[in-house]
């Protein structure tokens, strides 16, 4: 009889959540058998999201990539050849060479997202290589890069708030996150404070899981955040609830925005938000005297035009009223900002040859289609940790732009993706317990290690292996291409900084997480005393001769061709280029604003394609209330048309008072392939006020009967 051998490991969930969650692997005989949470971790406390907790059955789904494979028959039809490692590489690589000598290397564009949050598989685990070829440099802007513009201009590369610390807060404001879809570990520390007495808000334009679970739910107007905003600093101002000494010693510019917000009253904003202008000044007077008070931003805040302006202007609260004082006061943007990672010794900037253009990922559609006029047409394109055909804007034009017969694309994946059934080359990557790695966080202040504990089944082989293979058959000789997965990990964290205390990676590898020395949620107050990473070292309400970027990390640790357009000196709101308010003549046509949050049962479109999972998350809906229904002779349960100039899908109608009139939503992640469209073939790729960000909640759009 065969011995068995059972192990346990340290894992971390590679996905695109910010709570990065500690995690154990259980394996037999080099299988993965199970997973559960740490339960020694803080944040994990020993659960799993609904994704997460048989994560061992997406290592071992029969429809798992195992082999590399070639096209043979049209693109999108699904028909490939199995070929071998060797051959697939030596095609690829045959094929790029011949697009250089013709076209030059920015005929090739690389495209990744947060599929993986690896430190070596991740967002930046192919910069090195692409910067070295000379490509076009891909700025991936899919969420929170807006987000991340509004915050370093306001107060600079900050972890901001503890979301541990919340437990100290007495007044929480969660802003454009449904956190039990999206952030539970965090919730579950909210929940703890509304417990001990906090009062918890929710602003959020449809009634979310979150929202029903909080004290208070306030629904503005999709992309109206920012009046909100506006506002509640009006009324802070006008009736002297602001900590003035605060104001006095640690911000900049609080004469000239008490100046602006004058206008901006609770009567001007209810026109704009909805909100009746009492409940805006109760609020508002509850936030500035109820402390600590703590604000959780989430990416959701963003996604319309004027989302970067919105988000300067709640960045701004917590200084006007002095919240920063207190253990659990202030605001959560992305802790990120505080850990130690190089992304320069990662992306490798300086291998990038002067003057190589950007394209932004958003916008792909447009650039494959020739709408871009580029002076070197996209020839080809690699995919990895992304889905665009399900996860970027303008989807149709993305569909026909991959059916180019002259673009030659290249995808590692685990599945065949919507994305990678129109490769080329599909290369079968290897998932989670399957290489070593750290996983970055956005969500909290622990490094987070992930043990290779299990064999990737058939060929499968991790992201940095397939990238070591391909800059060995290019000739790459910088030592960067010839690190192992464990040199890269010593590499790309600077274990020498005040944060890395004690912390190395050995300690990495026997406890599988650690906190960064960044102070403890039950003292850590980093804005007390101002010494915001600022040049003045204080809040900026106003930052004079701002030029609008995105965050280096998001294009490849580019600085060249940033978008530069001069940003406003001041917070403020502004409109949405899809309202009824702002394009009634658009609006005429396609009279619903349409939200598409993150589902519940999918992270992104990850697990989209797995029975239990679509079981779980529901068949692709539609929420509509009564009177916009009712006004289409739309029962519940009926397939609906969600359709405009752009783009049409299908879904169910799910008649609910969780909308309201003139709003509709359908959430993200479902694939193409399995259903009649997605939430992004309406949406548009044009980009919000900063960052370059995504307009996913800038949308009208007409709802109708399915045929």
């Amino acid at each position: 009889m065969a011995s068995v051998l059972k192990t346990t490991h340290h894992g971390a969930c590679p996905h695109d959540c910010p709570d990065t969650c500690s995690m154990v692997f259980e394996v037999e005989n080099g299988k993965l058998i199970s997973v559960k949470g740490n339960a020694e971790h803080p944040m994990t406390r020993g659960g799993l999201c609904v994704k997460l907790k048989d994560y061992e059955k997406r290592h071992y789904h029969p429809d798992r990539l195992l082999h590399p494979l070639r096209r043979t028959g049209p693109k999108g039809s699904g028909q490939f050849e199995q070929i071998s490692w060797d051959e697939a590489l030596d095609e690829i690589t045959t094929r790029w060479k011949a697009i250089i000598d013709e076209y030059g290397p920015q005929a090739i564009i690389p495209y990744s997202y947060l599929g993986h949050q690896g430190l070596v598989h991740g967002l930046n685990g192919g910069d090195a290589f692409f910067n070295k070829m000379g490509a076009t440099v891909c700025e991936r802007t899919f969420c929170g890069e807006g987000s991340c513009t509004a915050w370093l201009l306001t107060v600079g590369p900050t972890a901001g708030l503890d979301p541990e610390s919340y437990v100290h807060s007495k007044f929480i404001v969660i802003w454009g996150c449904n956190s039990v879809s999206t952030n539970l570990h965090h919730w579950h520390i909210v929940k703890d404070a509304q417990k001990r007495g906090a009062k918890v808000v929710v602003i959020d334009p449809y009634r979310s899981r979150t929202a029903k679970e909080a004290d208070w739910h306030i629904a503005p107007k999709p992309g109206t955040d920012g009046a909100l905003a506006m506002a509640m600093m009006h009324t802070i101002i006008e009736e002297g609830l602001q900590d003035q000494d605060y104001v006095d010693n640690y911000t900049v510019g609080f004469a000239e925005l008490a100046e602006r917000v004058k206008t901006r009253t609770p009567e001007w904003a209810e026109k704009i938000t909805g909100i009746p202008a009492e409940e805006i000044r109760v609020f508002a007077r509850e936030y500035a005297t109820t402390q600590p008070a703590a604000i959780r931003l989430g990416v959701a805040l963003e996604r319309n035009f004027g989302g970067g302006q919105a988000i300067r202007a709640v960045t701004c609260l917590p200084a006007l009223t002095g919240a920063w004082r207190h253990v659990g006061g202030g605001a959560t943007q992305f802790p990120v900002w505080e850990h130690p990672y190089k992304f320069d010794v990662i992306s490798r900037p300086d291998l990038i040859p002067e003057g190589t253009r950007v394209i932004n990922a958003i916008q792909i559609g447009r650039a494959l289609n020739g709408e871009m006029n580029l002076d070197v047409p996209i020839k080809s394109m690699m995919c990895w940790n992304a889905n665009p055909v399900t996860q970027a804007a303008e989807t149709d034009k993305i569909v026909e732009g991959l059916m180019r017969e002259d673009l030659f694309m290249v995808s590692a994946e685990h599945f065949l993706s919507d994305t990678a059934s129109y490769a080329d080359i599909v290369l079968p990557a290897a998932m989670g317990a399957e290489m070593e790695d750290m996983i970055l966080s956005w969500g909290h202040l622990y490094l987070t290690y992930n043990e290779k504990c299990a064999e990737a089944p058939g060929e499968a082989l991790p992201n940095n292996e397939i990238f070591r293979r391909l800059a060995a058959k290019m000739g790459y000789e910088e030592d960067n291409f010839k690190w192992s997965d464990s040199e890269c990990l010593e590499n790309y964290v600077d274990w020498d900084s005040p944060a890395c205390e004690g912390i190395d990676l050995e300690y990495m590898r026997q406890h599988g997480f650690a906190r960064l020395k960044v102070g403890t949620p039950d003292d850590r107050a980093p804005h007390r005393a101002g010494n915001f990473p600022t040049p003045t070292g204080k809040c900026h309400f106003r930052v004079e001769g701002a030029t609008n970027f995105v965050a280096p990390p998001f294009r490849q640790m580019y600085e060249g061709f940033q978008p530069g357009e001069p940003i406003d000196s001041l917070p403020d709101y502004v409109p949405s280029r899809e309202t009824p308010e702002s394009n009634p003549t658009l609006a005429s046509e396609y009279p619903l604003n349409i939200i598409s949050p993150k589902s519940h049962g999918f992270l992104n479109s990850c697990y989209a394609n797995i029975d239990d999972k679509i079981k779980g998350q529901g068949e692709q809906f539609v929420m509509i209330n009564a009177a916009d229904a009712d006004m289409r002779n739309i029962q519940s349960g009926d397939k609906v048309r969600v359709f405009n100039q752009r783009g049409a899908f299908e879904g169910l109608a799910q008649i609910t008072d969780d909308v309201s009139p003139g709003i509709v939503v359908a959430t993200l992640g479902y694939w193409r392939q399995l259903n009649k469209g997605t939430v992004n073939c309406v949406s548009s790729a044009e980009f919000v006020d900063m960052g370059h960000a995504p307009t996913f909640t800038d949308n009208l759009v007409q709802v109708s009967l399915a045929s």
